[in-house]
C-alpha cells in the first residue's frame, strides 16, 4: 500500500529538523514584527499629518501668535505644536524687561525650533530600521535553512541508499519552506521601508518648512 506523504505548511514544519524549526519560528517571528511596526507607523504618520493639518489652519487663522501659544500651554501634544512652542518659548525668554531682545535671539530661537525638528524625527524614524533589517537580511536567514535542510535530505539519501524521487522531495520541500518564509518575511518589510521612510522624510520636511516661515515671521519682527 502506498503510504501518501502530507505536504501541508505545519506537516512540512513537523518534520524538519531543530534547526530548520528554529529558523523558521525565527522568520514568523520577524514577519509578525514587521507588521507590527508597518501598522503603528501607518497610524503615527496619520495623525502626524491630521495633527500638522489642523495646527497649521490654527497658525494662518490671524490669531495672534502670544494667544495661541497660551492656548497651546507649556506641554504641547502635537508634533506641530511642540516646534511652534520650542520657538515661542525662546522668543520669550529673550525678551528683556525693557522690551528688548537680548543679542543673537534669532539664532537661538532656530536652534530650539531644530532640537524639536530633530527629536520628532525620531520619534517618526524610529521602528523603521527594523524593516531595514529584516529585508536584507531574512532571505539569507531562509537560505542558511534551507541549505542546513538540504544538506541532511542529502545525508538522509546516502543513509538510505535510496534515491527515490519519494525519498528526496519531503526533505527538499522541508528545506524549501524556509526560503520561501524568508521570502515573505522580507519583501513586506523593504516595500514598507522604502514607503514609510518617504512617508517620513514629507512629514519631517513639513516641520522644517512650518520652522523656517516661522522664523521668517519672528525675524520681521525683531528687525522692528
Amino acid at each position: 500500500m502506498e503510504v501518501v506523504t502530507d505536504y501541508t505548511m505545519w506537516a512540512l514544519f513537523a518534520r524538519a529538523t531543530i534547526l530548520v524549526k528554529l529558523v523558521m519560528l525565527v522568520l514568523v517571528g520577524a514577519s509578525v514584527w514587521c507588521w507590527a511596526v508597518i501598522i503603528d507607523k501607518h497610524i503615527q504618520y496619520r495623525k502626524a499629518r491630521a495633527e500638522a493639518d489642523i495646527f497649521d489652519r490654527a497658525f494662518w487663522s490671524g490669531e495672534p501668535l502670544d494667544g495661541l501659544y497660551d492656548r497651546i500651554g507649556a506641554a504641547p501634544q502635537g508634533q506641530s505644536q511642540k516646534i511652534f512652542a520650542a520657538g515661542m518659548t525662546e522668543w520669550r525668554r529673550s525678551q528683556r524687561n525693557d522690551g528688548a531682545m537680548i543679542a543673537g535671539a534669532h539664532a537661538r530661537i532656530d536652534r530650539s525650533m531644530d532640537v524639536a525638528i530633530a527629536k520628532e524625527a525620531g520619534s517618526l524614524q524610529n521602528g523603521l530600521q527594523i524593516l531595514a533589517t529584516v529585508g536584507s537580511t531574512a532571505p539569507f536567514v531562509g537560505l542558511f535553512g534551507t541549505v542546513w535542510g538540504i544538506m541532511n535530505s542529502f545525508i538522509e539519501i546516502a543513509q538510505q541508499q535510496n534515491t527515490n524521487l519519494a525519498v528526496v522531495a519531503p526533505g527538499i520541500s522541508e528545506a524549501l519552506m524556509a526560503t520561501a518564509l524568508g521570502l515573505v518575511a522580507a519583501i513586506p518589510a523593504v516595500i514598507f521601508y522604502n514607503k514609510l521612510s518617504s512617508d517620513a522624510e514629507r512629514i519631517i520636511s513639513g516641520y522644517e518648512s512650518f520652522a523656517d516661515e516661522f522664523s521668517t515671521i519672528l525675524s520681521r519682527q525683531l528687525d522692528s
